[in-house]
């Protein structure tokens, strides 16, 4: 295990040849993709030497591509993911599509030394993985790279994981898993729970299920698990369009922050391709609730991020609203605040519900109204959201106790019946008590102000993108 001081030494190195790397041109996202590509193959070789059978051809190893330089170098590292891409087992997963991003000999050569210098097999498991991690965070910041999408803020993450309470031997899903961050909470959270080798088994090679649509994410989430110890024989992440077909297996929990806004120009029609849906829709969001509902086996709970349109919105909305008050106990709302996530101005919400039984109660928590959170001065963290864990009450949710009452109007916790919610216009659950301040302003900041003028000139701008194609839609 390394101890603490070579840890950080090693944290160092990994960022110094980044930032040479930057002012080269090479972007994090370039560097991180290239990173795993050369960290499975150094590993890989680790494991050879202990007298572990490779199931990577000798010819691409990482003994043969070390001693290479130049152009030659450039070649026999194309050639290798190429072939790798090809291959159907855990290798393949990892070098899906791959291709070579760092044209400059010098550079892939630094990387491939600094690697080598390591030995990574040795090395605690917590330590290969808070680098990564680290490194997938730093890409999610970079604007240019546009890899914000990815991320649910980590402190968000193991709230929901805290009061969802996944025990080891249940299976969980993200259906748009991104780099694996609900996967990886789930797993330290369960992992915990047992020294049984059975159980940390299927933990480890059969309890997480994750899919996403970009080879390049698929990639870094199956390498972010494999580097904590998960999927050591197959990557728990498949590369698929998770909506457009049935769920193949029922799972007893789904974590997910599916992406926003709508679909890429082009991408199939999922209402003609999903007989099974309670509702047809163009809207990405909508779709993907009622694709969690569908996976849910009997009992089965799931924690959703989820934007406010997904609450309000009529039609479809209202149709799939009503079932999921009437076949699910949705019995939780948390509303999130803005400047949470990477991209500016989203209003989101998470929904907790268990399926096969009928919405009683649902409570609310508003975690928004004259809450302030931006990434780079005030970010989310986990202590910000105890008081919320406090009050759903994961022991006993039927003994919860409102914070709300008519002394303490501004309470953040308040309940509502099924009669309540079903008697709302359009079956709206887009509720909000507290009163705003009406000098909710004064104590921002000229930065903040305008922070927020931009927040709000991004919410325009994506709702005119989504009204321009509905209509569209409608035109076709």
């Amino acid at each position: 295990m390394a101890d603490n001081k070579n840890e950080q030494a090693l944290v160092s190195k990994v960022w110094k040849i980044a930032n040479v790397l930057s002012s080269d041109g090479v972007g994090f996202t370039d560097y991180i993709i290239q990173l795993t590509y050369l960290l499975f193959l150094k590993m890989d070789y680790e494991m050879s030497k202990l007298g572990c059978q490779s199931s990577i051809p000798e010819e691409y190893r990482w003994d043969k591509l070390k001693e290479y330089d130049g152009l030659e170098l450039i070649s026999q590292y194309e050639e290798t993911l190429s072939a790798l891409s090809q291959m159907n087992n855990l290798i393949g997963t990892i070098f899906i599509k791959a291709k070579n991003g760092i044209s400059k000999p010098v550079n892939l050569k630094k990387i491939i030394s600094m690697i080598d210098e390591e030995n990574w097999l040795s090395m605690d498991g917590d330590v290969k993985g808070a680098i990564y991690e680290g490194i997938l965070e730093k890409n999610g910041q970079d604007k240019k790279s546009g890899a914000g999408q990815y991320f649910t803020p980590r402190a968000l993450i193991n709230a929901m994981v805290d009061v969802v309470r996944p025990n080891i031997g249940e299976t969980v899903c993200d259906p748009a898993c991104g780099t694996g961050g609900f996967l990886l909470s789930a797993y330290e959270y369960m992992k915990k729970q047992s020294v049984n080798k059975d159980k940390l088994d299927f933990l480890q090679n059969k309890a997480l299920h994750g899919v996403d649509n970009t080879a390049l994410v698929v990639t870094l989430a199956s390498m972010n698990l494999y580097l904590h110890g998960i999927g050591i024989n197959r990557s728990p992440i498949k590369c698929d369009d998770s909506l457009e077909k049935e769920p193949e297996e029922l799972v007893d929990i789904v974590l997910a922050n599916p992406p926003f806004g709508t679909r890429p120009q082009g991408a199939s029609n999922i209402s003609a391709m999903r007989s099974d849906l309670y509702a047809a829709t163009s809207n990405n969001q909508l779709n993907f609730l009622q694709h969690i509902m569908l996976m849910l086996k009997n009992g089965g709970r799931a924690a959703v991020v989820l934007p406010d349109n997904v609450l309000f919105e009529a039609g479809a909305g209202e149709t799939i609203r009503k079932k999921l008050l009437n076949d699910f106990n949705l019995h939780t709302i948390l509303r999130l605040p803005t400047g949470i996530f990477y991209a500016n101005g989203v209003k989101a919400n998470v929904l907790f519900f268990t399926k096969g039984t009928k919405t009683k109660d649902l409570w609310i928590y508003d975690y928004r109204t004259g809450i302030k959170h931006t990434l780079a001065t005030n970010p989310l963290k986990r202590a910000d959201l105890n008081d919320f864990v406090a009050c759903y009450n994961a022991d006993n949710i039927t003994a919860r106790k409102e914070t709300w009452s008519e002394e303490n109007p501004n309470g953040r916790w308040k309940k509502f019946t099924y009669n309540d919610l079903i008697s709302r216009t359009n079956t709206s659950l887009d509720i909000t008590w507290i009163k705003n301040d009406e000098d909710e302003f004064k104590d921002y900041s000229l930065k903040q102000l305008f922070d927020l003028v931009k927040e709000k000139s991004a919410n325009i701008a994506t709702a005119v993108t989504e009204l321009e194609t509905l209509i569209a839609e409608i035109k076709e």
